[in-house]
């Protein structure tokens, strides 16, 4: 489509990091933003949170260890069947101390977001405007 190398290295590079936040549901419309937002290929944006999709699954119990332990929180036992329990007994704690945990994950997230964007960027960069010149110098 003729996309920019540098834009699709930002496409690229927010995709990843967008696609790692640590709230399950979300990064679909954050990326969308992001692409209205900066003006970028949305196709792009989300065919890299896509592909992000199973380390976000793999990062989401250490996001939410680190969050723990950034703020001093007692950890929390995330077996499905302690959860279903914890549910059972008392649905708006439940709620409440997943939300914590989330809002704790997103946190830390939100620290390491930017240098994810800054070193995809600075990576992708190069090698993209290499490949496009390899393109343009094959296709003449």
């Amino acid at each position: 489509m003729g996309i920019a190398p540098e834009r699709l290295a930002l496409c690229i590079g927010l995709g990843i990091a967008l696609g790692l936040v640590p709230a399950l549901g979300t990064t679909t419309l954050l990326c969308t933003l992001a692409a209205i937002l900066f003006h970028l290929n949305l196709p792009a944006i989300q065919l890299v949170n896509y592909f992000v999709y199973p380390l976000q699954l793999a990062l989401l119990i250490p996001f939410i260890r680190a969050g723990e332990w950034l703020f001093g929180a007692e950890p929390l036992n995330l077996s499905l069947e302690l959860i279903q329990r914890m549910m059972k007994a008392d649905l708006w704690e439940t709620v409440i101390s997943l939300w914590s945990a989330t809002m704790r994950a997103v946190m830390i997230w939100l620290l390491i977001a930017p240098v994810v964007v800054a070193l995809v960027y600075l990576v992708m960069t190069p090698i993209l405007r290499k490949l496009k010149l390899e393109r343009l110098t094959a296709a003449s």
